[in-house]
């Protein structure tokens, strides 16, 4: 008898499911669904943070104006720091000049979140794939979502934009390429680390010298004198130039002399915290790994500071040291095969994973357990009110309360500074009980004296005067 036809496609398509099963558990494809998580998390904790009107501090509001700036092809000149105050005098960070272009088609201080939130998923991709490729599929997943959830990025998201969203990718790539022994690459993301923030060129000077261990040429020896000419000529040369106080505004708070007349000063709480949880969050790998020097830098000119925020884990300053630990702890059990087996992996990638949800209770993505309570709206019709009250296009004193949804439409000026007389004044009152209902009036007054200024908008919380 004849064979029955077979229907077409038939045959085709476990094929094509295998095929599709393969390419789903791929390195690249993996590590990548690692990041869109992290993304989809870092979003979700932006976007609660904007909408329920969380400001954690000016500078979301002084880079937002520093992209404006550069999106309309002019220098970074940010009155939140002052009248005719240039950014570039204040830390080194050309890179930030990629800003302008995207703030021009997405003009909102809200933009600055998301870029920031994509280069730090970015380096969650990075960090996941070169896990992934070296450690095997599940102790790669493993180590870089705890990577995602680590305490250092946490605290660099909440603290809404900073420069070093730009460090955090430029470290993974450099530090994933030289764990592949790809020198050149290595050297070419390190490199762009001076033009983020000054003080990196230290970092950059280490990396280097960890290159010239591993490859053993002079392209490293390079590295370190690009680094280390770069920090000099950005501290001693370029920030002073471009200072109104004609200094490295952040010199003085390199206390080497303090550390020197109190060496215990160094064995601060606060700083041991700090370096232990750099070693717990990779269940102590990165200790077994020479990578983990390159910590060093930041960590010094940190502890070395007089101000305690500096000391701990809050903020921004620990998001570049994350890349760091990670990459240590994957250097580690690359390079310590034998000690290792494939079992012992997984089982301190999983370790990884777990401490870092279990930190995730102390750090800002604990909050999402409870938005409601963390990151509720009460204020929103009063704020939205407020900020109606002020026009476009007009100049606007203001505390840190509004300034990042002002800034977009006003040249806003911080109420703490020395500045021109502005058109309109917002205060926030919420935490002055007994205040005077024209008390924003009243103090511009007293600010700017005769300059009068008449109250267009007042309630328990936020107060808005005009200038007459």
């Amino acid at each position: 008898m004849p064979e029955e036809p077979v229907p077409a496609g038939t045959g085709t398509r476990p094929a094509l499911l295998a095929s599709i099963a393969r390419a789903a558990t791929r390195p690249w494809t993996l590590a990548a669904a690692v990041g869109a998580l992290a993304l989809a998390l870092y979003s979700v904790f932006s976007w609660l943070q904007w909408r329920s009107f969380t400001i954690r501090s000016w500078d979301l509001g002084i880079f937002t104006q520093l992209a404006k700036a550069y999106s309309n092809f002019q220098p970074p000149i940010v009155s939140l720091k002052g009248e005719g105050y240039n950014l570039l005098g204040d830390h080194f960070h050309p890179l930030l000049v990629v800003l302008g272009p995207i703030y021009k088609l997405f003009p909102h201080a809200f933009t600055l979140l998301v870029v920031q939130n994509i280069l730090i998923a970015v380096s969650v991709a990075v960090v996941a794939h070169c896990a992934i490729k070296h450690l095997g599929r599940i102790t790669g997943v493993c180590i870089g979502a705890a990577y995602a959830l680590s305490w250092g990025l946490q605290s660099a998201i909440d603290a809404q934009f900073h420069e070093v969203a730009f460090a955090v990718p430029l470290l993974a790539l450099s530090l994933a390429a030289l764990l592949d022994e790809r020198w050149r690459s290595a050297w070419i993301w390190a490199a762009l680390l001076v033009f983020v923030k000054e003080d990196l060129g230290l970092t950059v000077l280490v990396i280097g010298l960890v290159m010239t261990l591993r490859a053993r040429t002079m392209a490293g020896l390079w590295l370190s004198v690009w680094g280390l000419a770069w920090f000099i000529l950005a501290t001693q040369v370029i920030l002073p130039a471009m200072n109104p106080g004609d200094q490295w505004a952040y010199e003085s708070q390199l206390n080497i002399t303090g550390l020197l007349s109190d060496p215990l000063s160094f064995f601060d709480p606060e700083k041991l915290i700090t370096m232990s949880l750099l070693v717990a969050i990779t269940v102590g790998l990165c200790l077994l790994s020479p990578l983990t020097l390159i910590v060093l830098p930041t960590l010094a000119w940190r502890f070395l500071s007089e101000l305690p925020v500096y000391w701990g884990q809050e903020w921004q300053y620990s998001a570049v040291l994350m890349p760091v630990v990670f990459a240590a702890a994957i250097d580690a059990l690359m390079r310590r095969r034998p000690l290792f087996s494939r079992g012992l992996r997984k089982l301190l990638g999983a370790g990884m994973l777990l401490i870092a949800v279990v930190l995730s209770s102390q750090y800002a993505f604990g909050t999402l357990l409870s938005p409601a309570t963390h990151f509720a709206t009460t204020t929103a019709t009063s704020s939205n009110d407020a900020l109606a009250a002020i026009p476009d296009g007009v100049t606007v004193e203001t505390d840190i309360s509004l300034m990042s949804y002002l800034v977009d439409r006003t040249e806003v000026y911080w109420i703490g500074n020395r500045n021109p007389a502005p058109e309109y004044v917002l205060i926030d009152v919420s935490g002055r009980p007994g205040v005077l209902p024209g008390a924003a009036a009243f103090e511009a007054e007293q600010r700017f004296p005769g300059t009068a200024y008449q109250m267009v908008f007042t309630d328990s919380r936020y107060q808005v005067a005009r200038k007459r």
